[in-house]
């Protein structure tokens, strides 16, 4: 399946939930979910009970396209996070609130996961003082993020810390807004997790 092209707040609709997929657009009240548009369809407005399987496929796809990903590179997380010790659903949050581009996001470098990702694959980010481009890299406890010493850098960054920071920065990544550095000091709890999915019935799911 090829990459998303559409339009962002069309999948927020169909989700029934905001994704946080446009930036600043998200927290204004002209947000589609804030102004009660209907699902996206001729019957949008009427859809009927769903099914147990229908349900468990929306959870998944809530998830997956809130973090952005393809439905491979979603699958190969799931798989690693159900060979690793613990509830498999709580570790496929740990990961995908611990990729590279999220932190980002979560320190607020960039407006959106989407343009997260970017800034993470143009070069302008450091991890533990050197330069990585790969936004799906799961950090560790202890690991620090940076942004690179060049101006075009910083002054990207600059733009949305303040708008982040305003919103609050998640407990367990700290932060330094002079140095524009985030470390992580722990793994995330489920209730430092933004998502509002049930992640049992992705588990579910993929346990068929």
């Amino acid at each position: 399946m090829g990459r998303y092209t559409g339009p962002s707040c069309k999948l927020c609709r169909r989700e029934g939930m905001k994704l946080f997929l446009k930036g600043d657009r998200c927290y204004m009240a002209k947000c589609a979910i804030e102004t009660n548009r209907p699902k996206p369809g001729m019957h949008g407005h009427r859809r009927g009970k769903m099914s147990d399987y229908a349900e468990q496929l929306r959870e998944k796809q809530r998830l997956r396209r809130m973090y952005g990903l393809q439905e491979g590179q979603f699958r190969s997380f799931f798989e690693i996070a159900s060979q690793k010790k613990g509830m498999t659903g709580l570790t496929l949050l740990q990961m995908l609130e611990m990729r590279l581009d999220n932190v980002a996001y979560r320190l607020g470098f960039a407006p959106s996961r989407k343009a997260a990702r970017q800034f993470v694959k143009h070069g302008h980010l450091e991890v533990n003082g050197r330069k990585s481009a790969v936004p799906s890299q799961v950090l560790k406890v202890g690991d620090s993020v940076q942004v690179r010493e060049n101006e075009q850098s910083r002054n990207y960054a600059r733009t949305y810390v303040d708008a982040a920071e305003s919103r609050g920065i998640v407990p367990w990544i700290s932060f330094d807004k002079e140095q524009l550095k985030g470390e992580v000091q722990h793994a995330p709890s489920r209730e430092e997790i933004q998502p509002l999915v049930d992640e049992q019935l992705i588990v579910e799911l993929y346990s068929k």
